[in-house]
């Protein structure tokens, strides 16, 4: 098993030093931040150290370090899209009754986690439930808007409430 590791660490090793510069490079033209892609570079390289097997499988060493960068930088996109909604919406907000940054914090890592437990939806389950809980439909409109019948959003109610109540349990 020690013979495994080190050369595990070998290849792990020979992946950053071959590789690091390009990655880094590539990140830093996407992002226009060299500090952020340092860091995205960084996420990319410890998402390499924490999978347990198959890193001598890699035949393309930068399409693998492209696919996994490519995913944090979505979720970099991503969170820096809900950020900035929940930003403008406190700042509609009188100062007085403006969370604390820790409160911000929490808010912003707690919509990333529903915005998560969305994305694993599928298309028509995850409208039907947006139009059911953000704006009020009811679920003959909603089977309108997505072309469906009603006893179909049900459905699709039915199996969102079981997708969010199954992510609580797991937690």
């Amino acid at each position: 098993m020690a013979a495994d590791g080190l050369a595990r660490q070998q290849l792990v090793h020979r992946l950053y030093v071959d590789h690091q510069g390009w990655l880094n490079g590539w990140l830093r033209r996407q992002l226009g931040c060299s500090q952020r892609a340092a860091d995205l570079a960084q996420d990319t390289f410890v998402r390499v150290l924490s999978k347990d097997r198959g890193l001598d499988a890699i035949r393309e060493p930068r399409a693998y370090l492209h696919i996994i960068a490519r995913g944090l930088l979505i979720n970099h996109w991503r969170r820096r899209q809900i950020e900035q909604a929940y930003l403008e919406a406190i700042a509609l907000q009188p100062e007085a009754v403006a969370p604390s940054p820790e409160s911000q914090a929490l808010v912003i890592e707690t919509l990333m986690q529903v915005d998560a437990m969305l994305a694993r939806l599928p298309d028509k389950v995850r409208r039907a439930f947006l139009l059911s809980q953000l704006h009020g439909m009811t679920y003959a409109s909603i089977g309108l808007e997505l072309g469906v019948s009603e006893r179909m959003v049900k459905k699709y109610m039915a199996q969102a409430m079981l997708h969010c109540l199954t992510l609580i349990e797991d937690d």
